[in-house]
């Protein structure tokens, strides 16, 4: 069979055998990188549609070519180059994280895409297309039509199921990395104002600041309470100033330690907002990162790490 001949649900069925075979590869490589079981991919069942899609247009775009090695390893590498580079854009618009990220690669255009990838994208067609695509499209045509088109039915219903719960998962990530680095920038404020009042009161020396934990949000309030401590120990050593000062001092600390509660209160109620697709998402992306998120993401990584100890 010619690709000119395939029909619409011939190439779903590529697209998702594709998908399911990308995922194969992809899993065992970052499993084998990190030395653990990792179920790589967007979604939680075993389907990589980054790759099925990058299949589908190579496949596609290299119909006119596919005799001449050299073009065809050209307009694969290129065609999924591209695919890659508006889908890793495009979610980094949406999720504002990088669930790849060739950042520290040479020769990387804004982190979506590099050298090494395009030039792999190109042996992964030529293999596809003089090699995977002969057994594939024989276990296709070996399907009879009506049965094909009710394999290709189940299995659009199940991916789009998993994938719209994956995206779902995603945007809730997005939104939990955007309220923890509020939280964070409040705590911060807090902490700026202790240390104005450290400082009025002559008590610099006497306090030693904290490690701050790489500045992530836990780090911050570690800080934050310890100075919140050291001025209720040192709040009656200052008798030489006003009455009035020192009650103004005083009702500040104490609204300042409500806040601190409250927003240590919330940023537990966060860490528990991680539901089952949320951190498998986040555990199937070890390398996942975020420009406008850094030090949440961090702080998000740390506790889906501490809570997967846990459970094992």
């Amino acid at each position: 069979m010619s690709y000119e001949t395939y029909t619409t649900v011939d190439w779903l069925m590529f697209f998702y055998i594709y998908c399911f075979l990308g995922w194969c590869f992809e899993s065992t490589y970052v499993s084998i990188q990190h030395k653990k079981w990792i179920n790589r991919g967007f979604m939680r069942g075993p389907f990589l549609p980054l790759y099925g899609s990058g299949a589908v247009i190579m496949l596609f775009v290299t119909i006119p070519v596919r005799d001449n090695v050299f073009l065809t390893f050209l307009f694969g590498a290129v065609g999924a180059t591209i695919l890659e580079y508006f889908t890793g854009a495009a979610m980094e618009a949406l999720f504002k994280v990088r669930y790849w990220d060739y950042s520290n690669n040479r020769f990387n255009l804004n982190g979506h895409i590099c050298l090494g990838t395009t030039i792999a994208w190109g042996f992964l067609t030529l293999a596809m297309v003089h090699i995977l695509q002969t057994p594939v499209e024989a276990v296709v045509n070996a399907i009879p039509p009506r049965p094909e088109g009710i394999i290709a039915l189940v299995v659009t219903i199940y991916i789009a199921a998993d994938f719209s719960l994956s995206f779902k998962a995603a945007l809730d990530i997005k939104d939990l990395l955007a309220k923890m680095t509020a939280a964070k920038e409040e705590m911060d404020k807090v902490q700026t104002r202790l240390d104005a009042i450290i400082a009025f009161t002559g008590q610099t020396a006497a306090f030693k600041t904290l490690s701050n934990s790489k500045d992530r949000l836990s780090g911050t309030l570690q800080s934050v309470k310890a100075k919140l401590d050291f001025l209720q120990k040192h709040e009656h050593s200052e008798e030489r100033r006003s009455g009035k000062q020192l009650t103004a001092f005083r009702e500040e600390l104490e609204q300042l330690k409500t806040k601190y509660i409250v927003d240590n209160e919330y940023r537990k109620a966060l860490s528990n907002r991680l539901g089952f697709f949320r951190k498998e998402l986040l555990k199937a992306h070890p390398t996942i990162a975020s420009p406008k998120f850094e030090s949440a993401l961090a702080e998000l990584k740390e506790i889906v790490s501490e809570k997967s100890h846990k459970e094992d």
